[in-house]
């Protein structure tokens, strides 16, 4: 133990004191919420990373699903070809480097049918289950919000369609908490991505990120109970309620009209739509190939999205390096001004609660700060290339809690899709869902702060914990180097693609450029000229 470990620890109840200064009710302070809570995450976070066997198990776990990664893998090399997607046992004869669109978003739409496919055979549901009566008895809320929460350790605002039935009349504290919980968590599809990039220099990054997802739930659920206290009596503070018997049965009173006809389906079958025409699922083999044509939607939304958002980032930033040209005070203020800059200081303080070291707090702090406005995939993309480059990398307990304080969606671009999702499901509570969907924000970025508190508390600098780092992966398979900068003129070696690593817009973040060493001194002169 060292007074960073403290200072992790210390953290928590500091969040917790921001939430309740920014409560909606201060006098209201929902006690067993709090206390539940924060010693479910105790509880997780000592399994993880202090209780040898389950310790132990991580490692096999992320083993295990690594094998999922790799089967990921062979279905994008039969479509794209060995080139793009290199096969680890025999290095391609032109080394492209990493193209995130041929590498991280096959694996989403592998994901996404994954999923789908073990929702229609029962074992997400017998999974979500366990954990919903795990939040019920510990935290007493209300069986919506359980099951909701449940829910979310494996998807995102699909989440709140177990409970449609229920929205209608839930309590304005129950509606922040569920969208709460979808902003402080990950879809396992979305995993996928993280993975990619953090895998070289984090090899247990999965079973993490997974146990993140696990620990956010109560995390998610103390800060919203703290912001927006519970004043009344939620309709299922009696108990859970089950999935099928919720949404197969009638509609409980004053539910609407929509909750009635999808009971109403749901009693003759549940269905599908594709390209606009409804079908009925038959088949394990049916869920999965539509859940893989959802994750082409995903993964298309995805691109979509970085682009331009990455896009809008270095506009912005080409504007302030305009006006650093300026004479005079203008332009020495905006020669370090960058948006980067700006959302690090925002997050500074919060930061400085996870315990990082302080000598990296600020460059942890920026690289918390970007998943605001620019997704959580910039951020994990410049924290592996932090934690390869060969001079001064990020120590593995930075990378350890900057890894769980991503694990979030709670970044702007996700409060349409949560908003509008869930107004989508209850029409009727839509000026509730739109006011509270900014808390909800607020509430995602502290809770997943939270748990970064909770890992660096249990983080005693064991090398289990992190995994041992592969050499030639982190050489092969890391992320585009900052060097290039999608600003600056064409580079003449196109091994480095702007869209490949958007944390190449933000210089604070890797302040010494990392060159990323090539496998042999005679592949670059190879793909050079080979490469359009």
């Amino acid at each position: 133990m060292t007074y960073l470990n403290l200072i992790s620890f210390l953290g928590i109840f500091g969040l917790c004191a921001i939430a309740w200064i920014f409560s909606e009710h201060r006098r209201v302070v929902p006690w067993r919420v709090i206390i539940g809570g924060i010693s479910l995450q105790l509880v997780l976070g000592a399994l993880v990373f202090w209780f040898p066997p389950t310790r132990d198990g991580l490692q096999v776990f992320s083993g295990l699903l690594d094998s999922v990664f790799t089967a990921a893998d062979a279905g994008a090399r039969f479509v794209f070809g060995p080139t793009l997607v290199p096969n680890p046992d025999r290095p391609p004869a032109v080394a492209i480097g990493y193209v995130l669109a041929f590498r991280a978003l096959p694996a989403v739409i592998f994901f996404s049918g994954l999923m789908a496919l073990l929702y229609n055979l029962g074992v997400i549901q017998l999974i979500t289950k366990v954990f919903a009566d795990i939040f019920y008895k510990t935290m007493r809320l209300s069986g919506a919000e359980s099951l909701s929460g449940a829910a979310n350790i494996f998807v995102g605002i699909e989440a709140a369609i177990a409970v449609k039935p229920y929205i209608a009349q839930m309590t304005r504290s129950e509606l922040c908490a569920i969208l709460s919980c979808c902003f402080g968590t990950a879809a396992s599809s979305t995993l996928a991505i993280y993975v990619s990039f953090l895998r070289p220099v984090f090899p247990n990054i999965l079973g993490h990120l997974v146990s993140a997802s696990i620990m956010g739930i109560p995390a998610c659920f103390v800060i919203s109970k703290l912001l927006v206290p519970e004043t009344e009596v939620p309709v299922t503070a009696g108990g859970i309620p089950m999935e099928q018997a919720a949404t197969a049965s009638a509609a409980p009173d004053g539910a609407t009209t929509d909750s009635a006809v999808a009971a109403t389906e749901e009693a003759t079958g549940p269905k599908e739509t594709v390209a606009g025409e409804p079908i009925e699922r038959v088949s394990p083999m049916d869920a999965a190939i539509l859940g893989a044509l959802e994750g082409v939607r995903m993964a298309v939304s995805i691109a979509a999205v970085l682009i331009f958002i990455v896009g809008m980032v270095s506009l912005i930033n080409q504007t302030f390096a305009g006006l650093a040209t300026f004479p005079g005070p203008i332009g020495s203020f905006f020669q370090v001004v960058t948006l980067q800059n700006i959302q690090g200081v925002l997050f500074y303080p919060l930061t400085l609660l996870t315990g990082v070291p302080f000598n990296e707090s600020w460059e942890a702090s920026v690289l918390i700060g970007r998943r605001l406005l620019e997704t959580a995939i910039p951020s994990y993309s410049a924290l592996a290339e932090a934690g390869a480059r060969p001079d001064n990398p990020l120590s593995p307990r930075t990378i350890l809690i900057v890894s769980y304080a991503l694990s979030g969606f709670a970044h702007v671009a996700s409060v349409g899709i949560f908003v509008g999702g869930t107004i989508a499901l209850a029409p009727s509570r839509r000026k509730d869902i739109t006011e509270l969907g900014w808390k909800a924000l607020f509430v995602g970025t502290l809770g997943t702060l939270m748990i970064a508190c909770i890992a660096g508390f249990f983080d005693n600098g064991n090398p289990t914990i992190i995994g041992t780092p592969d050499t030639n992966a982190i050489e092969q398979t890391a992320p585009a180097s900052p060097t290039a900068s999608p600003t600056a003129a064409p580079s003449p070696v196109p091994i480095v693609s702007p869209t490949v690593s958007p944390a190449a817009v933000s210089p604070t973040v890797s302040p010494t450029p990392a060159t990323q060493p090539l496998p042999t001194p005679t592949a670059a002169p190879t793909a050079t000229p080979s490469t359009p």
